[in-house]
């Protein structure tokens, strides 16, 4: 009999988090055995549902992904770290993987792509999108685009996320991220 694999799905956006469970459901072994919104969330669940794998979202209110794959990969060393971002940037993924993630996929990664994601880091493997970790490669040291240095330049005078998104012409989303 095969093992099943239990696990946690964080991702602060109700519909994505539902159809990724459901995606997952249909998975003869794996087992979605929790779901939180909030990144200041996970560590708790993983604790509470003996999780083997923790697919984690970046962008979640309480605490980053990253942040909690830390937290996670700190107090639960077994636990297999999958982070899932719409923002397929250089920087995130070297951020991941120094917080302990084993995987790093951008969610327009073909579905199949994630179950096998799952099954792989558990195997001990790690799984990291390849377009991504060309692109750190050639990034080099600073993983900041032009823009977000151009916002962090402008933000050293201490100015507000609403005083940057007026004089730098972007929303307020935008200068927080």
């Amino acid at each position: 009999m095969t093992r099943t694999i239990k696990v946690l799905l964080a991702e602060d956006q109700s519909m994505v988090r539902e159809a990724l469970a459901a995606l997952l459901g249909l998975e003869p072994d794996i087992e979605v055995v929790a779901q939180v919104a909030r990144g200041d969330e996970v560590l708790g669940a993983v604790g509470a549902h003996d999780v083997d794998v923790a697919l984690l979202d970046i962008e979640m209110p309480g605490c980053t992904g990253i942040e909690a794959a830390a937290r996670v990969h700190r107090e639960f060393p077994r636990v297999k770290l999958v982070v899932l971002t719409t923002f397929g940037r250089p920087g995130y993924l070297r951020s991941a993987m120094e917080a302990g993630a084993d995987a790093f996929l951008v969610k327009d990664a073909p579905a199949a792509q994630l179950a096998a994601a799952v099954r792989t880091v558990l195997a001990g493997e790690r799984v990291i999108d390849p377009t991504l970790a060309a692109a750190a490669l050639a990034e080099g040291a600073n993983p900041l685009t032009d823009r977000e240095r151009e916002v962090l330049r402008a933000a050293a005078d201490g100015s507000t996320n609403a005083e940057l998104a007026r004089a730098l012409h972007l929303s307020q989303g935008t200068v927080r991220n």
